[in-house]
């Protein structure tokens, strides 16, 4: 816990100079919420310690940022009650100087600026003028728009910098940390539910983007929906316990990559066994628009808004989940030989590459996300699903200035490997590898 003094020694007189806050507000908050809470002389004064004065600082930080004093003292006592001291949990205080460094942001008036000049700031690693930029932005909006407009595409804007060489993962990350916490400010401050019907919200195994699926889960809390966030990685043994327990009446999980959106099919086939509805989402969904004929369950859509409306169609039994298409017993079992072989394949291509000059790092990190990927396209049955990933690594190789030919080298090293081990069961992976590895 914070070191923090918590005798009683100062009168309202001091606890309104400290902290500015007016003292009908300050009656209000004790008699309402018990916050603070503080101590009385023998004629009955009231006497505020350092840590009452602490919790007011705290509480009118919350409330610069968008909670209402209700949802701040909730967020108070949440975090109480997680053992952990909100002091010390979320920043509050002692920023003033900070801020007088900063760049000043305070000309952003539209939603588009207010998410420039958030970038801008994360991008500054300027934790204080970033924090100040969404307080604005949710006293002026409203909460899911600024998560959308602001927190959501803004995460987008500096991804895409990434992608293009022109920010660092460690901007990204840092941007991606001020989202998350805020998020889970958001979700810790909601409001009790006021509808039927539970919503288990969480990530498909190996799935660690947790961004989008705490977005919702946000968004459903404020419109009154009770939602069970899991967060990232939920093995299908474990999320199978949890829906005993939960009795969900809609699983939502969203994937990113091709090899979580194959690991979700594996949770939607169980959830059909439980007789329970899935909705899910994700980028890969929309640049590959075909997967959506394999999932067995609710597409919701590319956009947030949309999505909300799709999630209170399911609910309401309006929404039937379309008829899918199913990988082939060749493809599967393809899948399965290639599976047993996979050590022996992923030697003779270590063997191969070394002779090409590859560096054993970047061939481990290369061999780990193609077998992923191949795995995938031949447990949603088709081949073609790769494609898209080695356009973007190519891509990605051309913003990031590396040698053109890499990532072709790497596939005849591949091809030649998968040749002498996978053999004629195997052959469906090695006519697709011949086909992008430029073998001639």
């Amino acid at each position: 816990m914070t070191q923090i003094s918590t005798t009683p020694t100062y009168n309202l007189k001091v606890i309104i100079q400290e902290t500015g806050i007016k003292p009908d507000t300050l009656r209000a908050w004790e008699r309402r919420y018990g916050l603070p809470a503080p101590g009385r002389t023998e004629g009955g004064h009231r006497l505020y310690s350092d840590y009452d004065i602490e919790t007011i600082k705290w509480l009118l930080v919350r409330q610069e940022e968008g909670l209402s004093i209700s949802r701040a003292v909730q967020l108070w006592n949440n975090l109480l009650e997680q053992e952990d001291d909100p002091l010390e949990a979320m920043p509050y205080g002692g920023q003033s100087q900070a801020r007088r460094l900063s760049p000043d942001y305070s000309d952003a008036s539209t939603l588009e600026e207010i998410r420039q000049s958030w970038v801008a700031a994360c991008l500054q690693f300027d934790e204080s003028a970033a924090e100040r930029i969404l307080a604005q932005a949710f006293a002026r909006y409203p909460l899911e728009t600024v998560c959308i407009e602001v927190l959501r595409q803004g995460i987008s804007d500096i991804g895409q910098l990434w992608f293009q060489n022109e920010a660092s993962v460690q901007q990204e990350h840092f941007a991606s940390a001020l989202a998350m916490r805020r998020l889970n400010a958001l979700l810790a401050a909601a409001p009790q539910p006021t509808r039927r019907g539970r919503i288990l919200v969480a990530c498909p195994p190996q799935e660690q983007h947790t961004f989008a699926a705490l977005l919702i889960s946000v968004l459903l809390r404020y419109s009154g929906r009770d939602v069970v966030y899991l967060g990232a990685d939920v093995p299908l043994g474990q999320l199978v316990e949890t829906l005993d327990t939960v009795k969900p009446q809609l699983v939502i999980m969203p994937a990113m990559l091709l090899h979580t959106a194959a690991n979700l099919l594996d949770v939607a086939l169980t959830l059909q066994d439980h007789e329970v509805e899935l909705a899910y989402g994700g980028p890969i969904f929309i640049s590959q628009p075909s997967l959506q004929e394999r999932i067995p369950g609710h597409f919701l859509g590319g956009s947030f808004e949309g999505s909300l409306s799709t999630i209170e169609q399911i609910l309401a039994k309006k929404q039937s989940a379309p008829s899918i298409k199913k990988a082939t017993k060749k493809h599967l079992a393809v899948l399965e030989h290639y599976r047993q072989h996979q050590a022996q394949l992923e030697a003779a291509i270590v063997r191969e590459a070394s002779e090409i000059g590859l560096e054993h790092v970047h061939l481990n990190l290369a061999n780990t996300h193609l077998t992923q990927d191949i795995e995938a396209a031949l447990r949603f049955g088709d081949m073609d699903q790769l494609k898209p990933a080695l356009d973007w690594v190519q891509q990605l190789t051309a913003n990031y200035d590396l040698p053109p030919d890499l990532l072709g080298y790497y596939l005849k090293a591949y091809h030649y490997a998968a040749e002498h081990t996978l053999g004629e069961q195997g052959q469906p992976v090695i006519d697709w590898l011949e086909q992008f590895s430029g073998k001639e």
